[in-house]
């Protein structure tokens, strides 16, 4: 039995999996801000006596945590010490010179201190050049007396990243040691184990976030496994990466700056496994829950992988699925700018404690879930009837900000509405529109608590159908964690001219990153047959300032083929990205090498029974506010529909984990998968 927990900024999503029978079950219980490891164990316990299981039967627990991401956005990190070569004290400082626009943009930049202090810098007496020879050799009696000053100052973690140490790391290794002598039990990270890459600011900044983060995931792992082990749970707990892998805790501890998208990861992952199983090759993934929205896309049943993210201010030069967030979410607050008396949404939330207004927790400030339910959206209980709404406190917190524009409590939860959807809007331009795609040519896959909520609405705006809604979208995340293999990714710099270069001594720098990847794989336990290895190259057009990694096959290296192949796909992978190929020579950058190991697929089920007649499924009829009306609405129990049945809207579909508004002039067909298909009536004109 194998346990997905995705912690969000409002519920704690959990789905449990039983491999044997291929029977899952889902739990959806408050988060708890100030621990999350008490909601998670509230969780386990909750869904273990739903599945009628103890919690020893649990063998494996796959947890998406944003505690990385939070820490950094909010600035409550470690304090942390930094070594760098001498001269390159402000490497956090200057950056990459960058300043907002537009014009003028820079007189009011609000540029944030860094997350390692200049007076907690320290410049260390050594030099070495690109290529890894020792220009300056290392001053131990200098970089001692340093050490002991900045260690014995009080910092929680130290970052060691040194001029050219992905190069030749020997000194950033020797200066390890030096703190662990006299420091032994001081976190510290190296550069040149954190990214191996050229690029001192990115590769400083990645290694410091990741070490500003560490001692906080530290905690909070030794937390989560000791409430997991005293509620009787024995399984290992595994990290979901930003990249959509798997790692352990251990390693997690380790490399807390991997996690740092942990959270929006699973539900990418899930709407891929989608997109192979129901054979649309294109959808967006369209993700929100109580406090954010994030979206992606997906091609050809494969999400985007990003090399970079960037957490608030900050980058973080990590493998990443590519994802957008913006703050629109279920308890987004809305209110009334003094200043010009307009109406805003969001970016600040409810949070889960005091929550919405109708959640009856004490908040006192209307939500968009308020306006959802101010217009009938939302039913009067919620969780399978565990959690009762204040529908009445609701409408008179959005009567409220009515009252102060003007308008009366259906327009105001109306409008809304509406903002939250142009936010959540804007994102998805991003992601299609700005990058000359489509959104036309793609569906839209509805999960997070409140994404059917807002789906058929946003598919309406950009006119993305089919809205797919699967069988457990409000635990979807939680499902993709199941999903996801075991990943980690291991790179060497090797800058120069692919013309002058041995293909030979190419394949030998690989044959070493495979050794380091196997040695890996058996650290984490992945059986032989289970096992995965990809091998890439980072090029570029001779003095461009960015990559694009080319995939090597694996029979090229073995038999110690030509490269020929692989620059020719770089031409046409340029092309295809930039619309363009040049007749330039071509650089390579970095080689990589890229270690898997497979999980078990998680086997959804179709609807074993239920009726097509959807009348036949009313739970009830209810006042729901369309195009400006009220209109009796019929609220149809989702467990209920068998494939083949078809909805036409008005209608709220109901489930345990999330509810489904389905617009006027639409449909929703229940697919031979259980997901259902919402379509606009006109859908063929």
């Amino acid at each position: 039995m194998r346990l997905g927990v995705d912690v969000g900024g409002t519920f704690t999503d959990l789905l449990l999996q039983d491999d044997t029978t291929g029977t899952t079950w889902r739990a959806k219980t408050p988060s708890t801000p100030q621990d999350q490891s008490i909601g998670v164990a509230e969780g386990v316990r909750l869904i273990c006596e739903k599945a009628g299981v103890k919690p020893e039967d649990i063998a494996l627990v796959l947890h998406g945590t944003t505690v990385a991401t939070n820490a950094v956005l909010e600035g409550k990190g470690a304090r942390v010490g930094l070594l760098t070569t001498k001269g390159f004290e402000h490497v956090l400082h200057l950056a990459k010179s960058w300043t907002p626009g537009p014009l003028f943009g820079w007189i009011v930049m609000d540029k944030p201190d860094p997350l390692a202090a200049l007076e907690d810098t320290r410049g260390i007496p050594e030099r070495m050049d690109a290529r890894g020879n020792v220009v300056t050799p290392l001053d131990e009696a200098a970089a001692a007396a340093l050490i002991e000053d900045l260690c014995g100052s009080g910092i929680e973690a130290l970052t060691i990243s040194l001029m050219h140490s992905y190069a030749n790391p020997a000194h950033e290794q020797r200066l390890r040691a030096m703190v662990l002598e006299r420091f032994p039990d001081m976190h510290v990270s190296l550069s040149s184990d954190i990214l191996p890459e050229f690029r001192e600011y990115d590769r400083a900044i990645t290694t410091v976030m990741n070490d500003y983060v560490r001692p906080i995931m530290t905690r909070y792992l030794s937390r989560i496994e000791n409430r997991l082990a005293e509620g009787g749970v024995k399984a290992k707990l595994h990290i979901v990466r930003s990249d959509g892998g798997l790692m352990s805790a251990e390693a997690a501890a380790q490399r807390p700056v991997h996690t740092v998208l942990s959270g929006p990861a699973g539900g990418v992952t899930a709407t891929a496994m989608t997109a192979r199983r129901t054979g649309l090759n294109k959808l967006l993934a369209f993700d929100m829950g109580g406090t954010s929205t994030d979206v992606s896309v997906i091609i050809d049943g494969e999400p985007t992988i990003s090399r970079s993210t960037e957490v608030g201010f900050f980058p973080a030069k990590v493998p990443t699925l590519d994802v957008r967030s913006v703050g629109a979410g279920g308890g987004s607050i809305a209110e009334v700018s003094e200043l010009t008396s307009s109406l805003r949404v969001g970016p600040r939330s409810a949070g889960a404690m005091p929550g919405p207004v109708a959640y009856g927790r004490g908040g006192t400030e209307p939500t968009v879930s308020d306006a959802n339910v101010v217009l009938g959206y939302l039913p009067p209980k919620l969780l399978g009837g565990d959690m009762s709404l204040d529908i009445q406190g609701a409408r008179k917190a959005v009567a409220g900000i009515g009252k102060a524009i003007g308008l009366s409590p259906e327009a105001a939860a109306q409008g809304i509405l509406d903002i939250a959807n142009e936010v959540m809007l804007g994102a998805l331009r991003v992601i299609t529109v700005q990058r000359g795609l489509d959104p036309r040519d793609f569906g839209i896959v509805a999960f997070g608590g409140a994404g059917p909520l807002h789906a058929n609405a946003m598919a309406a705006l950009l006119g993305c159908y089919p809205v797919v809604v699967p069988n457990n979208p409000g635990v979807l995340s939680a499902l993709g964690f199941l999903e996801a293999e075991f990943k980690n990714e291991f790179v060497r710099t090797l800058i120069g001219s692919i013309a002058g270069m041995d293909d030979a001594h190419v394949f030998e720098q690989f044959s070493e990153l495979k050794s380091r990847a196997l040695a890996w794989l058996d650290e984490q336990e992945v059986a032989e047959a289970d096992r995965g290895i990809a091998y890439s190259l980072d090029l570029r057009y001779e003095q461009q300032g960015f990559e694009v990694t080319i995939s090597v096959p694996e029979d090229l290296i073995a038999k110690g083929g030509s490269l020929e192949t692989v620059l020719a796909d770089f031409h046409g992978t340029h092309e295809r990205l930039y619309g363009v190929r040049f007749d330039l020579p071509i650089e390579l950058v970095a080689l990589r090498v890229v270690a898997t190991g497979a999980t078990p697929p998680v086997e959804i089920a179709a609807p074993a029974s239920g009726t097509t007649d959807p009348a036949d499924a009313v739970i009830e009829t209810l006042p729901g506010y369309f195009n400006g009306a009220w209109v009796d609405t019929p609220h149809i129990d989702r467990d209920r529909l068998a494939a083949g049945a078809r909805v036409t809207g008005p209608a709220i579909i109901r489930q345990y984990d999330t509810t489904t508004v389905l617009l006027p002039g639409h449909y929703a067909d229940v697919d031979d998968l259980g997901n259902l298909m919402i379509w606009p009536e006109n859908k063929g004109e």
